[in-house]
């Protein structure tokens, strides 16, 4: 793609999963030229779905056989072109494989290399395999999530793969880059999923620390303790989503929903158990839609709870283009947005191997054509 605040940076991304590929469509999204280094086999969960992975739109894909030499030697070749590498392997693989962080800023020493990982690259797991759920559990965030009475409640992979990961990986990068084009040198970013997670819970340690909040879930003001901030189920089996915190927007939650409590009385929390009843009564007398129409100019910030393809067509979202739709895929525009530099969503995800000569050509890698007959590099 053209365009972007990222135009005429250069990305390699080592094929992995998950938030590595994130990242690397993230940066791909704000315009770097991406290059994904695909392994034979494949490294996708869902063979024969690969134009399906959003996670790998606005790159371009190059199979090489990374167990034979002349493979590590033209990503080698195309590191010394490179501003950016991400990998996301177990800590010690890169480096077997000759593409570690000392192999390629031996090649190029403005390159900065983006390592994602969920443990990190030291401390005693550091080794050990794992997953998002497992991330989110360890820094306490997973605790904090679900009702009180009930056990914790998986936030997709949101919060560890792509918020705690992939989302500090980028900045992590555009960070670097920024001491690189500074300084002149290039640096290693270590992006532990379980790091990133504790970092976005900041703001409740915060609040543990001053005693506004207690270790436990579901009786809080933001985990769905209060009963102005969580969600009602609607007569007709829906949900909507109520987030009043702020005394005015309260009173006008009250107001909408014709209850007759007191708003000076919104933090008394003796009587939160009956306001609960009232407004869960409330919400149940009428349909979603129905409560979204009556909230839908009110500043009492309630909103319907939609689901991924109701999502599409909400009118705000349609009018943002927050979701857009390619080649039959719905998917999220890229984000945030730029006044000068403004971003457009890229090109569909290719099959491994479909940009290899065009990419080794491009790249000036050495003996193409050999690699090429070889089987060291395949063309999709």
């Amino acid at each position: 793609m053209t365009g972007g605040p990222l135009s005429g940076c250069r990305v390699l991304e080592l094929a992995g999963l998950g938030p590595g590929p994130f990242a690397a469509m993230t940066l791909a999204d704000l315009g770097a030229e991406v290059v994904r280094i695909d392994r034979p086999g494949g490294s996708g969960l869902f063979p024969g779905f690969e134009h399906l992975d959003i996670l790998n739109r606005g790159k371009k894909s190059v199979l090489l056989d990374l167990k034979q030499d002349d493979a590590v030697r033209a990503v080698l070749d195309m590191v010394a072109q490179a501003d950016v590498l991400i990998e996301g392997y177990r800590p010690g693989v890169a480096e077997r494989l000759g593409l570690g962080p000392e192999d390629c800023l031996a090649r190029n020493p403005r390159l900065v290399y983006g390592r994602m990982t969920g443990w990190g690259q030291d401390g005693p797991m550091a080794q050990l395999a794992g997953h998002d759920i497992g991330y989110v559990a360890l820094t306490g965030a997973l605790h904090a999530i679900g009702s009180a009475d009930g056990p914790p409640q998986i936030p997709l992979n949101l919060v560890g793969d792509f918020g705690g990961g992939a989302t500090y990986l980028v900045i992590g990068v555009l960070a670097a880059l920024r001491e690189a084009d500074r300084a002149g040198r290039g640096q290693v970013v270590d992006a532990a999923i379980v790091d990133g997670t504790a970092h976005l819970l900041a703001g409740t340690h915060m609040l543990l620390a001053t005693g506004m909040w207690q270790d436990e879930r579901g009786v809080n003001l933001l985990d769905g303790g209060a009963p102005f901030y969580a969600v009602y189920e609607t007569s007709d089996g829906r949900h909507m989503a109520v987030g009043a915190l702020e005394p005015k927007f309260y009173a006008e939650l009250l107001a909408v929903l014709g209850l007759d409590e007191d708003p000076a009385a919104q933090h008394d929390r003796t009587r939160w158990p009956q306001l609960r009843e009232r407004i869960a009564g409330a919400f149940a007398g009428r349909t979603r839609s129905e409560w979204a129409q009556a909230f839908s100019a009110s500043d009492a910030c309630v909103a319907p709870v939609m689901s991924l393809r109701e999502a599409a067509d909400h009118p705000h979202l349609k009018a943002r283009g927050t979701l857009v739709e390619q080649d039959g895929v719905l998917q999220p525009a890229p984000a945030p947005r730029f006044s000068t530099t403004p971003t457009a969503l890229g090109s569909p995800p290719p099959v491994p191997g479909r940009h290899t000569a065009e990419v080794l050509k491009a790249w000036e890698v050495e003996g193409a054509e050999d690699l090429l007959g070889s089987g060291a590099a395949v063309q999709a």
